[in-house]
């Protein structure tokens, strides 16, 4: 089954601007997204990076070119041919086994809600089913299906439903996540550190401002 995975390779992870600098989150965002395409590499998915522009790093599967907003990328891939995954790249802490629960799952359309209202994940198997990824995207793709008079699935996965966007997210990666994003954050200096009681997450060496 085809899986497409759309990737900010131009400016990723602004808001983790505070704690990590430009070239650092180019960097982060590619660790994470070596981790989802090793969680697919056991699964039948056959990935394919959507990027918005050619990264300067490699990775273990075909990238595609396309800096159109991601609608329309998705659109596109829906168009192209069904059954298809859409998968996004900051789930550093995916595993296989949340793929396998993807595909397993009944539905014309089948969700993984992100946290904050966003769709982290879908499998879609009808052209008839269109996306928006602005705002609350889970409701609004709840909406459109039913619309449609299209079955949804839903997954209820914490491993789908952690995408990467805030410094505070860090500590899930760091507790939970996939071997790259975490070999990453440990030799950029991130350590989990418990104050008061409660864990958080310091560094040893703060990015340099660029």
């Amino acid at each position: 089954m085809r899986a497409r995975i759309p990737f900010d390779a131009t400016t990723p992870k602004r808001r983790l601007g505070s704690v990590l600098s430009a070239s650092e989150r180019a960097d982060f965002a590619i660790a994470m997204l070596r981790d989802v395409l090793q969680a697919m590499a056991p699964t039948e998915l056959e990935p394919t990076v959507i990027a918005t522009e050619e990264p300067e790093a490699t990775v273990s599967a075909p990238i595609r070119v396309d800096d159109r907003p991601l609608d329309a990328v998705v659109e596109d891939a829906i168009e192209e041919r069904t059954p298809v995954a859409v998968v996004m790249a900051d789930l550093p802490l995916i595993e296989p086994e949340s793929l396998a629960r993807l595909q397993a799952t009944a539905g014309d359309v089948v969700l993984a809600p992100g946290r904050g209202g966003g769709t982290n994940a879908m499998l879609v198997r009808t052209d008839s089913f269109s996306v928006d990824y602005h705002g609350a995207s889970i409701r609004d793709h709840r909406r459109i299906a039913g619309e449609r008079a299209l079955e949804v699935g839903e997954i209820d996965s914490s491993r789908l439903g952690t995408d990467v966007d805030e410094p505070a997210d860090l500590i899930e990666v760091l507790l939970h996540g996939g071997p790259h994003s975490v070999a990453w954050l440990r030799e950029a200096g991130f350590r989990i550190e418990t104050t008061a009681g409660r864990p958080t997450v310091t560094r040893e060496d703060p990015p340099e401002s660029t």
